[in-house]
């Protein structure tokens, strides 16, 4: 077994950086090769809809783009730990005699499932969509939030 030098936190995931870059170029290549199969490498995958999620000291944030969706298109879930989105998005109609010259919206159903870093009030979670972004506000238990502790002189 070999040892490593340890010399910066970020250094622990170098190895992993490198290869998620190098996965990326293997998708890019693997697309530009066979076009026809992105949307279904994409759906299989699970990384439709591109998600963020951020935390402060009370609430989790997921937020996802979902151009050209609907409110009721989206169902969203929590099971336990895990947060899951559905929805279809289908294909904007074309005119009578149209055809498409390049296609890169994906369309058609979606599953996109995270485990959730902490525990949340699952009663208390909302939800909102504007402009394509949809946003889920998940408030943290009251037992994993920060509690201040006054301390006492006696």
């Amino acid at each position: 077994m070999a040892l490593l030098r340890w010399s910066a936190p970020g250094d622990l995931f170098r190895p992993f950086e490198e290869m998620e870059r190098e996965m990326e170029r293997l998708r890019a290549e693997m697309d530009r090769l066979l076009p026809g199969f992105r949307s279904l490498r994409t759906a299989r995958v699970g990384v439709f809809p591109p998600l963020n999620v951020s935390e402060d000291k009370d609430n989790l944030y997921v937020r996802a783009e979902l151009p050209g969706m609907h409110p009721d298109q989206i169902e969203i879930s929590v099971e336990g730990d895990t947060l899951t989105l559905r929805g279809e998005r289908k294909p904007a109609p074309l005119g009578d005699n149209v055809s498409y010259h390049r296609r890169e919206r994906e369309f058609g159903r979606f599953r996109r499932s995270l485990t959730l870093p902490t525990r949340i009030d699952v009663d208390a979670v909302e939800a909102t969509f504007n402009n394509g972004v949809l946003t889920i506000v998940l408030p943290k238990a009251q037992e994993v939030r920060p509690k201040q502790i006054p301390v006492k002189a006696q």
